[in-house]
């Protein structure tokens, strides 16, 4: 059985979710706050991953924060941007080098836990998705990580 989905007009779909990820990064890109049409499928054959989610978001288009916030949860995926039917561009989301006001430090003496300032991290290994604190230099693993 082919599974049919309308085509895209004008949107972002972003693919090669891993599929233990899809409902974190719909929660984490607030998909229930969006009035947008959306598409889901999960657990669909891909020759990359053997199985993999994918999210079409009608009329949205990623800013580089949110973009940051996906690569947390879900780095690797790809962002396929369509314009017209046609796709115009893919951008390969990865962690950047850093994180600003993206991710809560969990050491609760920190700084940025008792005064109203921007959190800072710096990606330190971006296969495991390890961060560190600029202000504390607590390393943070990806399962740990708190998100804002």
């Amino acid at each position: 059985m082919e599974l049919q989905v309308a085509a895209l007009e004008n949107g972002t779909v972003i693919d090669h979710i891993p599929p233990e990820q899809l409902f974190k990064v719909a929660q984490l890109i607030g998909l229930n706050r969006m009035d947008n049409l959306i598409t889901f499928g999960n657990n669909l054959k891909s020759k990359k991953m053997g199985r993999k989610g994918m999210i079409k978001i009608a009329d949205k288009f990623f800013v580089e924060d949110e973009i940051n916030r996906l690569a947390l949860v879900a780095p690797n995926v790809v962002l396929s941007i369509i314009r017209d039917y046609e796709v115009v561009e893919k951008k390969y989301v990865s962690l950047p080098e850093e994180l600003v006001d993206i991710v809560k430090c969990n050491n609760p003496k920190c700084v940025t836990n008792n005064e109203p300032m921007s959190s800072r991290f710096n990606v330190i290994d971006k296969e495991r998705g390890t961060i560190k604190c600029r202000y504390c230099e607590r390393k943070i693993n990806k399962e740990d990580i708190i998100i804002k």
